[in-house]
């Protein structure tokens, strides 16, 4: 199993930038894609974007194109999303995942066996 751990939510204003982390412990970090997700109060948990395990291919929603990155260093284990243009409606606790399939982060939260407790991020207008 991998162990997931999401840091650096938080207060920002909108059209700020900040920069979440996801940190992994346990099986050989490689091994796995790992995405984020979103989930707002009264919303379904939605997908923001996915890395793949390396690195070399990335997916993001298309709502979500143009103001985020998706990023990760395999030798510290952790996977970095950047999310600059911050709007009131990005306010959501975001959620890594991970999964030993690239496609699997981008189908349904329900099939993903592996999150972390999420990071609380709040856009103030």
């Amino acid at each position: 199993q991998v162990q997931l751990v999401e840091s650096g939510g938080g207060l920002v204003q909108a059209g700020g930038s900040l920069t979440l982390s996801c940190a992994a412990s346990g099986r050989t970090f490689s091994n796995y894609a790992v995405g984020w997700f979103r989930q707002a109060p009264g919303k379904e948990r939605e997908f923001v974007t996915v890395v793949s395990r390396f690195g070399t291919m990335t997916h993001y929603a298309d709502s979500k194109k143009g103001r985020v990155t998706i990023s990760r260093d395999n030798d510290k284990n952790i996977v970095y999303l950047r999310m600059n243009s911050l709007k009131r409606e990005d306010t959501a606790r975001y959620y890594c995942a991970a999964e030993p399939v690239f496609a699997a982060i981008r189908g349904r939260p329900s099939d993903i066996n592996y999150w972390g407790k999420g990071t609380l991020v709040t856009v103030s207008s």
